[in-house]
């Protein structure tokens, strides 16, 4: 079986006669979706510094952002080293909308995301792991004493 395609039609034909049918497009930029987290991330992190003044908020570091294929949502991760991340996350997420309006009007894309903050517990999950290691290591010593 043989294949021949042509440049001029976006069609492929079989040479063996089983028919036409139609080819995949691929995509023009590769990775387009991490691309498009990437700037939501930076502009984001601008528009948290600069532009809210939303009390409960405090100073949040973007840690990371998750969009979905079609761009309709984007997971915002973040951490907080001083405050309450509930109120923190609560103040975000009803802040949401005013953020949305801004990335929109920074980003040139067709579709801005719904915004959904989530806190990132990494930071406290690697404490607690490096407090476990670090006891693990005392005991393991005192036990070869």
């Amino acid at each position: 079986m043989c294949w021949s395609s042509s440049k001029s039609r976006k069609w492929r034909v079989r040479c063996d006669g089983g028919g036409f049918f139609p080819v995949k497009k691929k995509s023009s930029t590769p990775n387009r979706g991490l691309k498009v987290a990437d700037q939501i991330q930076r502009d984001l992190t601008e528009l948290i510094a600069r532009e809210l003044k939303y009390p409960r908020v405090g100073m949040v570091t973007i840690q990371g952002v998750e969009v979905t294929p079609d761009y309709a949502h984007a997971k915002v991760f973040f951490s907080q080293l001083v405050g309450d991340p509930k109120a923190a996350e609560e103040g975000l997420n009803q802040a949401a909308g005013f953020l949305r309006n801004g990335l929109f009007k920074r980003l040139h894309i067709h579709t801005v995301p719904t915004l959904h903050f989530q806190y990132d517990r990494t930071q406290e999950r690697a404490a607690d792991m490096n407090a476990l290691i670090a006891r693990a290591v005392a005991s393991r010593s005192k036990d070869n004493e």
